[in-house]
């Protein structure tokens, strides 16, 4: 595997709800939990990451928003979304590879928007491989009216919606079509046919499984083409309810936690991976911190290609002003007490329980998990490039994204 070795992880805490609705009246999401519930699992040190800090969000707050009003929170989701940018490139320029955690999907806009901004510096294509259970594509085009922008991420960064999140600093679209592969949505996903019709690729969850996590990363590698650096966006909901149900809209026909450890695994050891998020957890749902824990072992194994070089990578020590030669000997020790012994190097705690955690991490399994359960009825998509049927009319989504 091509790995830039000196990459260290850096975990910034993005907590924000601002693109769900209530769960119920006047409640608040939970996903503004998810990073203090990774974190509570030693998540930064088992990284060897550097703690990249808190990004606040503005306060959640729905108010009176009526269906037609548009996307609920969208100033302060525009807002979020900028500071969550600069954060992001900032990151990066620093050599680091970030990696995110949410807070709800709304959360790649401003994974985007770093994105186009290197974009337009560079000159070249920046990509994103968006992990979800749902398209999150629904958008004024095809549905009777938007507010949930959770459910409108990838609609919106892609150009399609109000202006103020579409367009902010003059840069839409963030994403262009060629440049996002989708996997893990299912095949009655309300959206799909519109994910094809603009000619953005995707792998539905039965395909997935039968050709197996690895060559479905290899494919989704393949499908975005040569580019100069992509993004992963992780939205745990791609998991089947039966081994994580502490999600907002949970689908059945999910993949399970080995798949998406060993896609992780195979994307983020490409040399062109910029970074990653993992969005829409609610501690809520996990009383007993249970699935908090499984999410956590499932980065910690699927980031190893970065972190197991950092803790490998051999120390070096800075010159001295004056190093002795042989013609050259060095100066005598002043008479005195004996010097206090050097320490020994520490490394922070957790460390060794999180190295000899993750070395358990096996290889991809021969044969693809489930793949014996997965219908037989799967989604196949053309190459990119070949649209067929036509996008659903006046449909809603009746997930708990739909609307605020």
């Amino acid at each position: 595997m091509n790995v830039r070795p000196t990459r260290r992880l850096a975990v910034l805490d993005a907590p924000s709800n601002l693109g769900l609705r209530p769960p119920t009246p006047g409640s608040v999401p939970g996903c503004a939990k998810g990073p203090g519930a990774l974190r509570d699992h030693q998540l930064v040190a088992r990284l060897a990451a550097r703690d990249a800090g808190y990004l606040v969000p503005p306060r959640y707050d729905p108010g009176g928003w009526r269906p037609g009003d548009g996307v609920c929170q969208a100033v302060e989701i525009a807002e979020y979304t900028v500071k969550l940018a600069n954060r992001i490139g900032e990151i990066i320029a620093m050599g680091e590879l970030p990696l995110v955690l949410g807070g709800d999907c709304s959360l790649m806009l401003g994974s985007a928007l770093a994105l186009r901004r290197l974009r337009q510096r560079d000159h070249r294509r920046y990509g994103m491989i968006y992990i979800d259970g749902h398209s999150d594509f629904r958008h004024p085009g095809n549905a009777e009216y938007i507010g949930a922008a959770a459910g409108e991420g990838l609609a919106l960064a892609t150009g399609r919606g109000q202006s103020d999140l579409t367009n902010i600093e003059g840069l839409r679209p963030y994403l262009r079509e060629e440049d996002v592969v989708v996997l893990g949505i299912r095949d009655h996903d309300e959206y799909r046919m519109d994910l094809r019709t603009a000619g953005i690729v995707y792998r539905t969850v039965p395909l997935l499984r039968s050709e197996g996590p690895g060559r479905s990363a290899a494919w989704a590698l393949e499908q975005l083409g040569e580019v100069a650096g992509f993004w992963v966006h992780v939205d745990v909901d791609v998991l089947d309810p039966a081994a994580m149900p502490a999600v907002d809209a949970p689908d059945p026909g999910g993949i399970a936690f080995v798949e998406l450890e060993h896609l992780i695994a195979e994307l983020v050891s490409q040399p062109e991976c910029l970074g990653m998020e993992v969005t829409v957890f609610d501690p809520d749902y996990d009383p007993d911190g249970r699935y908090a824990k499984e999410i956590a072992d499932t980065l910690v194994n699927g980031l190893r290609p970065i972190w197991e070089n950092v803790v490998h990578a051999p120390v070096s020590s800075a010159p001295t002003q004056s190093t002795p030669t042989e013609t050259e000997p060095p100066p005598p020790v002043p008479a005195g007490p004996p010097a206090p012994p050097v320490p020994p190097l520490t490394l922070t705690p957790g460390w060794e329980v999180a190295i000899a955690s993750a070395s358990s991490g096996g290889a991809e399994p021969a044969g693809p998990e489930g793949a014996d359960t997965a219908p037989e009825n799967t989604e196949t998509q053309e190459p990119r490039g070949q649209e067929s049927g036509h996008a659903d009319e006046g449909t809603v989504s009746s997930s708990a994204e739909s609307t605020p």
